[in-house]
């Protein structure tokens, strides 16, 4: 069962390296390509949540203690989680924020020499959404 879930946990983490390569060969468009690789990312993630929160690759439990340790598992499942959703979604936000942000104050620069001080403030004030995101994590696996 373990050998299984590597293999297609394996899988799914190196098929968006194959729709790249036939994208390039054939040129079709990126739009299948950017779906195959969403598709693939959340078919890893439902999978890793899975075993993770089921324990499925861990061993039966045959005593109360064992049961109580596995239902603590659980709680330490979720909290690494909700850590790497608080890196990734707070990544992608500051990533919109900082596209958005920086061309807007490329534009500013590019007609007023005088404003890349102001500009480079915005620009980092959207960088620390995702600074946010990585200390929320280090509080919920350090902290709790």
């Amino acid at each position: 069962m373990k050998i299984m879930l590597v293999l297609l946990g394996t899988l799914l983490l190196f098929l968006p390296l194959v729709t790249i390569a036939v994208r390039k060969l054939t040129g079709a468009s990126a739009r299948h390509a950017l779906l195959s690789n969403v598709a693939m990312f959340f078919g890893l993630f439902l999978v890793t949540s899975v075993v993770g929160l089921t324990g499925a690759s861990a061993a039966a439990p045959e005593t109360a203690a064992a049961a109580a340790a596995s239902a603590g598992g659980l709680a330490e499942g979720l909290k690494y989680i909700g850590a790497g959703l608080a890196v990734g979604l707070s990544g992608i936000g500051g990533g919109i924020a900082v596209a958005s942000s920086a061309s807007a104050a490329l534009g500013a620069i590019s007609e007023n020499d005088s404003m890349f001080g102001k500009s480079l403030i915005f620009v980092g004030l959207a960088e620390g959404v995702a600074l946010y995101g990585l200390i929320i994590a280090l509080v919920l696996l350090f902290v709790s």
